[in-house]
């Protein structure tokens, strides 16, 4: 029989086995592009849960244990691979409702769950992935004769590693990379993780500091201390507190909000059933708290002196205090930006964007878009990101574009949790974002106007040019690290080690007959006069009747992207 603590332990210990092996799995990515890796993007899912179990105590139950777990991996999901990890510990949760203990036949009940629950969020699951290892899992565990929970584990894991070993075979590019789904090693990981606490072993402990992103200092939003025009005495709420208040039974925080939003400014609260996830920018943290204690109980307290940091940044470098930005978005996630609004009745339509880069901010803002979460390639936000930005729009209905094929699915899960309606559209690139909000017709229905801003972003030809991030062969090509890649549309079209030559060589493959406009959006690696250059050289290549223009976007990753249509 297993009890709370033993399903919390094992859980930290999984968190943290995925965690300390996170760059082996990282490297499992068979793409040559640097992407949002998964063993990171897994390793800061699992570890949302794992600072939020670490606060409950010895006696909770395995419904208390699961639940939490759930509830910290649903908030701070990021990438696909992280929110399937998530929705698998969310049906895992459900089944284990009410439960103060539990036997073999429940936790293969609850891996049963939270398979379907995962294989119900994804459209079209492709197997040889995460998906598969799981599955095969849980049919193992529910076809065992097994009566004790560490004999059913074992086979559970058995029939996974098995299914990990076959994900080649049933994914050629696996196969021909020699190297196994990054998804499924990162999940047997975690399992692996739990195993050692079942057994009756000690929960494994972190032996890695927590990821950072791949990008260039160059890349990351400005942040609230950045600002050259801010003095410290500007900073008039300068405790930046935050805290996971634990609800009484049937208690709401909408007073709670309103009382941090009178005493206090940047007020972000996301919130579930049992938990809200508070931040406030205050000048007395304890009036917050002791305000706060009245709806629950309270964990996980951060409170930060500004003033302080603001003086810290000021003493480095502008170099240094972009990266320190960047890597505290990071680990903090962008939700602290974007302030709580309550749902304006007379305003139909609102717009959250993600998308990297100063310059594609600012796009966005001048397309309309209410709020731009700080993300893409290489940053992936997490769900409570996404769901603070849309919170932070006033309006009935809220249009999301994730801009990224690896955001789609956190953003569709902070529609589930958002208040008020909320429409994802699936852009997988950010000029598909652009062409979206083009078209976007404000007397349109929400319906109408995610067929039609969709069918229209569907006929953007986006392109690429990057660098690869590790040794590959690809479509029967041998690529080297750091060599300069042209993808068009998410395939390798060229490689080579002259970036303007690749661009304008990747525009004119993309050219059609019917091609109108053309449009080069500059990275932050890009100066404005090598920017404009190339862009010239492919006004140049390309001719005739097409317009070509510029955009300075900042964007990390990529040093240009290229818009066709």
């Amino acid at each position: 029989m297993m009890t709370g603590k033993t399903l919390r332990d094992a859980m930290i210990s999984g968190a943290n086995n995925i965690s300390n092996q996170r760059t082996r799995v990282d490297e499992l990515n068979v793409f040559p592009v640097p992407d949002g890796d998964t063993g990171t993007n897994m390793s800061m899912t699992v570890g949302a849960a794992c600072r939020e179990l670490e606060n409950l105590p010895d006696d909770c139950t395995v419904a208390e244990a699961s639940k939490c777990a759930a509830s910290a991996m649903l908030r701070g999901a990021r990438g696909n691979s992280g929110v399937i990890t998530s929705l698998l510990f969310r049906g895992f949760s459900k089944a284990l409702t009410g439960k103060a203990t539990a036997e073999a036949a429940d936790i293969a009940n609850a891996l049963q769950m939270g398979v379907d629950a995962a294989y119900k969020a994804v459209m079209k699951p492709t197997e040889g992935t995460i998906l598969t290892v799981t599955r095969l899992a849980a049919e193992a565990a529910k076809a065992s004769d097994a009566t004790e929970v560490t004999a059913l584990w074992d086979v559970a894991l058995a029939a996974g590693q098995a299914a990990l070993e076959d994900t080649p075979n049933l994914l050629p590019v696996l196969k021909k990379a020699g190297v196994v789904d990054a998804g499924g090693q990162g999940i047997m990981l975690v399992f692996e993780g739990m195993k050692q606490v079942f057994e009756g072993g000690a929960p494994i402990e972190s032996g890695e500091v927590a990821a950072k992103p791949k990008v260039s200092s160059e890349a990351a939003g400005r942040g609230v201390f950045t600002d050259d025009l801010i003095k410290v005495e500007d900073i008039k709420n300068g405790y930046c507190t935050q805290f996971l208040l634990h609800k009484n039974e049937e208690s709401s925080v909408t007073r709670l909000r309103a009382f941090l939003e009178s005493n206090g400014d940047s007020v972000v609260v996301i919130e579930d059933e049992d938990v809200a996830n508070c931040h406030v920018h205050t000048s007395d943290p304890g009036m917050m708290l002791s305000e706060a204690v009245k709806y629950g109980y309270l964990t996980d307290f951060k409170i930060e002196n500004m003033h302080e940091q603001f003086l810290a940044r000021q003493k480095q470098g502008k170099g240094l205090e972009k990266q320190a930005a960047a890597e505290e978005q990071a680990a903090s996630g962008s939700a602290g930006q974007f302030v709580y609004a309550a749902v304006d009745p007379e305003r139909p339509y609102g717009f959250v964007a993600v998308a990297a880069g100063e310059g594609l901010r600012a796009v966005f803002t001048d397309l309309g878009v209410d709020a731009v979460v700080s993300g893409g390639q290489t940053m992936n936000p997490a769900t409570e990101d996404i769901l603070a930005a849309i919170q932070s729009v006033p309006a009935k209905t809220v249009l999301v574009l994730p801009n990224n094929k690896n955001i789609i699915m956190a953003a569709e899960q902070a529609e589930k949790l958002a208040d008020r309606k909320v429409v994802v559209l699936p852009t997988r690139t950010v000029p598909q974002g652009m062409t979206a909000m083009l078209n976007f017709d404000p007397e349109a229905t929400p319906d109408d106007n995610a067929v039609n801003m969709m069918s229209a972003a569907e006929q953007v030809a986006t392109g690429m040019v990057t660098y690869a991030a590790r040794d590959s062969e690809f479509d029967g090509k041998l690529i080297k690290k750091g060599e300069i890649m042209a993808l068009e549309n998410g395939k390798i079209v060229a490689t080579g080690t002259d970036i303007a030559k690749m661009t304008y060589r990747l525009a004119r493959s993309m050219r059609k007959k019917d091609t109108q406009f053309i449009t080069v959006i500059s990275g932050c690696e890009v100066s404005d006069e090598e920017a404009e250059r190339t862009t010239e050289l492919v006004r140049t290549k390309c001719g005739g009747n097409i317009e070509v223009s510029h955009i300075s976007g900042g964007q990390p990753v990529y040093y240009y992207m290229i818009s066709v249509e």
